[in-house]
């Protein structure tokens, strides 16, 4: 049975799309983007800008009672991947040694620096 996933500490979706959406003990969280709800604003640099968009990540997976520790697939979106290595460094401080699969990917995105999104299973 599929679930939408909705949570106001994340940006809401700015199209036609969900947050989130959980089937079974699976979980699809859509590209979750640099925006800080509170303030509306994105940050200035890669480290802040992959902070905020991994905040974002785990919000939504709470609205699904999951958490970061059951992702097991994310993509990855960079605008300029010169950034690369500022986005790794941050990566590192969200997931544990059991690391999930991953896929980053160099390419253009309307006025935002990166995107993320994830897969997520849950026992």
């Amino acid at each position: 049975m599929r679930k939408k996933i909705i949570t106001k500490l994340a940006p809401p979706p700015a199209g036609s799309y969900s947050q989130g959406i959980s089937v079974g003990n699976r979980i699809y969280v859509a590209g979750q983007t640099p925006v800080n709800v509170e303030t509306g604003e994105v940050p200035k640099t890669i480290e802040e800008q992959t902070r905020q968009v991994l905040r974002n990540v785990k919000h939504v997976l709470e609205a699904a009672n999951a958490s970061m520790e059951d992702i097991v697939k994310v993509t990855t979106y960079l605008t300029n991947l010169e950034d690369f290595e500022g986005y790794n460094n941050v990566y590192k401080e969200f997931f544990s040694e059991q690391l999930a699969v991953r896929t980053t990917i160099g390419c253009e995105l309307k006025d935002i620096p990166l995107e993320i999104d994830v897969i997520a299973e849950i026992d």
